[in-house]
């Protein structure tokens, strides 16, 4: 794709996400106070829209739980108890409780050894054992220092999971972000625009190596974004707006 096309992209998102921030700022002023919002039932999808044939779809569910060939999940450098300290979420919302329940803890074993740092773009891939998650693979990517987070790298984020999932050969995936589970009061419309931006960008350039008989990869069909029942339509607003704007 274009430097120029990109560059429209990032900045038609950009004011979008400004006027979103400010929005979702306003309306969660903690991620407790989310919580007590109004909810959208567990294993509500709605298809958001499609670009370049990819369906948007968002899934209320946790990532242990979603129907998927690849799980995505976001993570945070470790810092001791995180994800149920007193700003995660609670743990029966708590997508990240639910993944380190399913694996039977060893998603805090692998970070608190060390053996995943979860230092921003650094991927590791997890075959989960038989019956412990709906998805057969399991690829965590890390968002670095919290104390240091923008929407921004979401972008970047959505771009490698989208490279990773083409590269393993799956026609689907579903992505967490997980900010709000690691109790960062990030912005929700934003982040999910800029979510949608990366998988485009990064399924454009697959696009291009496949037309240059430079890749072999199958076509990506559907993206599963997750969201808690809390966040739900206002992540969707950030994703149809997204959608909107990258297709003109």
């Amino acid at each position: 794709m274009k430097n120029t096309q990109r560059n429209t992209i990032s900045k038609s998102l950009l004011i979008a996400g400004l006027a979103f921030s400010t929005l979702t700022f306003a309306q969660t002023n903690t991620t407790r106070a989310n919580v007590s919002a109004k909810t959208t039932a567990i294993g509500t999808s709605k298809n958001w829209g499609s670009v370049d044939g990819i369906s948007m779809i968002g899934l209320v569910q946790g990532p242990s739980s979603a129907n998927a060939q690849l799980q995505v999940a976001c993570v945070f450098e470790y810092t001791d108890n995180d994800i149920h300290s007193a700003q995660a979420l609670p743990a029966n919302l708590n997508g990240l409780v639910h993944l380190d329940e399913a694996l039977k803890g060893e998603f805090t074993k692998i970070r608190q050894s060390g053996q995943f740092n979860g230092h921003a773009l650094e991927t590791l891939l997890i075959t989960p054992p038989v019956g412990s998650m709906s998805a057969k693979k399991l690829l965590l990517i890390g968002l670095g220092d919290r104390n240091n987070f923008t929407p921004e790298l979401m972008t970047s984020v959505a771009e490698v999971a989208t490279r990773e999932a083409l590269r393993l050969d799956v026609t689907n995936f579903a992505f967490a972000s997980d900010l709000k589970d690691a109790g960062i009061d990030s912005p929700t419309a934003l982040v999910a625009g800029n979510v949608v931006k990366g998988i485009v960008l990064a399924n454009r350039s697959e696009i291009y190596l496949r037309e240059h008989n430079l890749s072999k990869t199958k076509k990506l069909e559907k993206v599963y974004l997750l969201a808690g029942p809390s966040f739900f339509e206002v992540a969707g607003g950030g994703i149809k707006d997204a959608i909107e704007l990258i297709k003109k």
